[in-house]
């Protein structure tokens, strides 16, 4: 069975090695331009299946393509992939000191012998940011990581030592609920 993570992000593609290193990106480029009238949840559950639903439509045979969304949201607000550094820096300052939810949705689509199956779902972890310095925004801000980040933040990387705690799984902070995901292809792997 042909596995494909419609993906660019390296964060989503350390994650699925966890799982198989039996696996291919196929990058979507789908449009991501937002829904009105749909929930955070079904918005990126949306934006998952959308990613996926493109690799799989270029594809053939029997295989599995996995799509995923992350959106970080505080009190009703989404907080996406900044703007720019400036953007970034905002995103940080809001959200330092207080806690937020990190909703990562989940899509998989399976093509086996001629038999379709969808599995769409979402995760939410809540995360806790300590009280940050200006100089300590800024040392990240500088490093260019926050650009291509839902939030400004990477959890993983040295941005984590500002993380105070998470109630939630790991991986759906990072990009990509393997827990999840897991269930879903363990019989193909």
């Amino acid at each position: 069975m042909r596995i494909i993570l419609a993906s660019k992000s390296p964060r989503r593609k350390e994650l699925m090695n966890l799982i198989t290193k039996n696996y291919e990106v196929i990058v979507s480029n789908a449009d991501e331009t937002h829904v009105e009238g749909l929930t955070i949840e079904e918005e990126s559950k949306r934006l998952a299946y959308i990613k996926a639903k493109k690799v799989f439509d270029e594809t053939s045979g029997n295989r599995i393509v996995i799509g995923s969304d992350s959106m970080v949201i505080m009190n009703k607000k989404l907080y996406e992939k900044p703007k720019d550094a400036l953007d970034a820096k905002r995103m940080i300052q809001e959200l330092q000191g207080k806690k937020h939810t990190v909703i990562t949705s989940l899509c998989v689509l399976i093509e086996e012998n001629g038999k379709y199956q969808e599995y769409i779902d979402y995760d939410t972890a809540e995360v806790y940011f300590k009280n940050i310095t200006e100089e300590e925004i800024e040392k990240w801000i500088q490093t260019g990581n926050p650009l291509d980040k839902a939030g400004a933040y990477a959890i993983q990387s040295e941005f984590g030592v500002h993380v105070e705690k998470i109630n939630g799984n790991y991986t759906t902070v990072v990009g990509l609920p393997i827990h999840k995901l897991y269930d879903v292809i363990k019989k193909y792997i």
